[in-house]
């Protein structure tokens, strides 16, 4: 049987941490430089209103008051102004609404508020409109006009919001992801 012999074990002491030296910081003064406000001068600032002119047909027609709104859908924004003075017509981008808009269904979704609330021939509407395609401009116009006939008479309000004009149409297109054609649509999956 082999001997076990114990041995006798002794803790080394810890090693001394270093002490760090505080650093020294040298202020070095820089020149000191006065800096002069000077007061601005108040100048009387006179805004004089002038007639807005609206340029339609290459014809300057002088306009008044109006009412402007704007209207979205998708990626469409539609800018309206709806004039109670001048002529009583529709006019898109500089083009009558039937040169603009061919469909006489997008005509219908445009002229929707107006027929609802009886003001057809009370108005002279010009629409600038960017951005979407045709049916896309179509409800933004739509939800701009709705707008704009609401500024004009409050009591409207009632009636175009029970019709959907003054509600935003939320939907946007869904964006597309990696891997797939468009938002959902994936590429054909074979078994084998």
């Amino acid at each position: 049987m082999p001997r076990i012999t114990t041995k006798k074990v002794t803790a080394k002491p810890a090693p001394k941490k270093a002490e760090h030296k505080p650093i020294k910081r040298v202020v070095v003064k820089a020149p000191v430089r006065k800096i002069i406000h000077k007061k601005p001068e108040v100048k009387e600032v006179v805004k004089i209103l002038e007639p807005i002119v609206v340029v339609q047909d290459k014809e300057k027609v002088i306009a008044g008051d109006y009412l402007g709104a704007v209207g979205r859908r998708k990626t469409s924004v539609a800018r309206i102004r709806i004039f109670t003075k001048g002529e009583k017509k529709v006019t898109v981008n500089g083009k009558s609404l039937d040169q603009y808009f061919g469909q006489p269904v997008l005509q219908k979704i445009i002229m929707d508020p107006l027929e609802k609330m009886n003001v057809l021939d009370k108005f002279g509407v010009t629409i600038l409109v960017r951005g979407g395609g045709l049916s896309s401009q179509a409800g933004a116009i739509r939800h701009g006009i709705s707008r704009a006939l609401v500024k004009f008479n409050i009591d409207f309000r009632k009636r175009l919001k029970r019709a959907g004009f003054l509600t935003r149409d939320s939907r946007e297109r869904e964006r597309k992801k990696f891997g797939l054609k468009r938002a959902r649509k994936a590429p054909q999956w074979a078994k084998r």
